[in-house]
């Protein structure tokens, strides 16, 4: 039986990609503008005469050291959410006694606690650990909010491993880091990759953290050097433009790398 094309739904998905390229065919096109070409041509018009003089002025104008700082911040960021995260969702999975599964309710009781709610806190104890103006000092409490998640994700993915194959585990002799390596690293790599790719997203574009536990211009990172581009090339746009493209490219190369694990990651166990 031939099946009747589906309309609406197609209308539906090419009315979200235009309103999903749109901004981003903006941002492109602008980047490669002139100022005087950006004032005199369309919003969305091609550039008439392409030029690069505007990732030429972003890139001498102290953007590598944010782009470092963020690169930094986010991988240091994600190792500590995968290394914590990891064994803490095997320990409850595997775990029987009453502190491991009162400790992840605790650790759950995370996802009600905002960022904003706990930012004086975070404060105190980033200078009283003497870490203010560090990297550091943005990778801890970055990497802490983005635990509950992660465990989470990774408990409700590990829960769906037969409970035979632990124990054919422990038939065979293998201990708990090799029952770890062997078998719940392989079979937990698609919720693996959505904690990389949800931290990764949350560390790259983090504003706040940045904002009140850093001060001096070597710490800073590309969310408050694109918020100071936004003061110095307040009447350059297409500099901004070209500052705005240079800092979503390496995220969204790892959005693309990731994004088929993320809806199996994401929706692992809740089917049970």
């Amino acid at each position: 039986m031939k099946s009747r094309p589906n309309w609406p739904a197609g209308l539906f998905a090419v009315a979200w990609l235009v309103i999903v390229l749109g901004p981003l065919v903006y941002v492109l096109t602008a980047s490669l503008r002139s100022r005087a070409d950006y004032l005199t041509g369309g919003t969305l018009a091609v550039p008439e005469n392409p030029t690069l003089d505007n990732y030429t002025t972003v890139l001498t104008g102290g953007f590598a050291q944010y782009l470092l700082n963020n690169v930094i911040v986010t991988v240091a960021t994600v190792a500590i959410v995968v290394l914590v995260g990891v064994p803490c969702a095997y320990a409850v999975v595997r775990g029987t006694g009453r502190f491991v599964q009162r400790g992840f309710t605790l650790l759950l009781a995370g996802l009600a606690i905002p960022a904003q709610a706990a930012i004086i806190p975070v404060y105190l104890l980033i200078t009283r650990m003497h870490l203010y103006d560090t990297l550091t000092a943005i990778i801890l409490p970055t990497a802490a909010f983005a635990l509950p998640v992660a465990t989470l994700v990774l408990t409700n993915s590990l829960r769906d491993v037969p409970r035979e194959l632990y124990e054919a585990q422990a038939i065979d002799g293998a201990g708990s880091f090799r029952v770890l390596v062997s078998l719940v690293l392989p079979l937990a790599r698609p919720a693996i990759m959505t904690v990389v790719v949800y931290t990764a997203l949350n560390a790259w574009n983090g504003f706040l953290f940045p904002l009140v536990l850093t001060q001096s211009q070597s710490s800073r990172v590309l969310t408050l050097g694109l918020w100071n581009f936004q003061g110095q090339f307040g009447t350059n746009i297409p500099a901004l433009m070209a500052a705005v493209t240079l800092s979503v490219l390496p995220i969204f190369v790892v959005y693309l790398i990731g994004r088929r694990f993320l809806l199996s990651g994401l929706t692992a166990g809740f089917g049970k």
